[in-house]
């Protein structure tokens, strides 16, 4: 049987009184495509930030890869190969897509406080921006300022940059928010192209486009794992249809 790339053991996040994520256990395996979803306030981007070493476990254990990662940095966890995208766009808007893209690979390596060397790409991470561009669908735009890039582009870029890194797991957070039909298609276009041995999990509101990018699905609720299920039985759920949908709870 294969082992997890990432396993969770009874992970909590908590804020004071308030547990945003609560006793939540979940194993990934290798290749994996996992879908979070769960109403606003279920705890889905705080166990994110718990994952990518945003905010630090309260209980529990984390396990990437075998390395154990609760008390690591956030660069110790995308050096082993952790990436992720937000739900608001993280981009300097006033430096071209190929800037962004050339500081995105320079932060990856050791001499990126260097006084010495160039500015421009080597060969290789040259190959690699282009690779994630092409993926992202952006392999015309290199030389177009951010500011200038319609919002889906930007969510493109976003996710370009987060390639860049050559994850080995990539976590991205509601990344068709705030995109039109057209664009929301594209982005799930993109997403279903990624390379299979690139374990994803993603959290997205749209339930109808995550459970049609994805293997598995978690569904969470007021921080804890509701259900776990193939996509065809979540879309059959009773509880999930309850919690996510609101059915039952709008009647008195």
């Amino acid at each position: 049987m294969t082992e997890p790339i990432l396993k969770l053991t009874d992970v909590s996040v908590q804020f004071g009184a308030l547990r945003a994520v609560d006793n939540v256990s979940l194993n990934v395996s290798p290749g994996e495509r996992r879908a979070i979803i769960g109403p606003n306030g279920a705890g889905k981007t705080t166990l994110f930030n718990a994952i990518t070493g945003v905010l630090p476990p309260t209980a529990g254990q984390i396990v990437f890869d075998t390395h154990p990662i609760s008390r690591m940095s956030p660069h110790r966890r995308a050096a082993l190969g952790i990436a992720r995208t937000f739900q608001i766009t993280n981009l300097f808007p006033s430096l071209t897509v190929d800037e962004n893209m050339r500081l995105a690979l320079r932060g990856l390596k050791r001499r990126k406080f260097s006084m010495f060397g160039t500015g421009t790409l080597d060969p290789d991470e040259n190959t690699l921006a282009t690779r994630s561009l092409e993926i992202a669908r952006l392999p015309t735009r290199r030389q177009v300022l951010v500011k200038e890039l319609s919002y889906g582009e930007q969510r493109q870029l976003e996710l370009a940059l987060s390639l860049a890194a050559q994850p080995r797991l990539l976590l991205l957070d509601e990344p068709a928010a705030g995109l039109s039909p057209a664009e929301r298609s594209m982005v799930a276009d993109i997403i279903r192209s990624l390379p299979r041995d690139l374990t994803l999990i993603l959290i997205e509101h749209d339930m109808d486009l995550a459970l049609g990018l994805v293997d598995f699905v978690t569904c969470m609720f007021e921080g804890r794992v509701l259900v776990e299920a193939s996509p065809n039985d979540i879309r059959a759920n009773s509880a999930v249809q309850e919690v996510y949908l609101g059915k039952a709870r709008h009647h008195g």
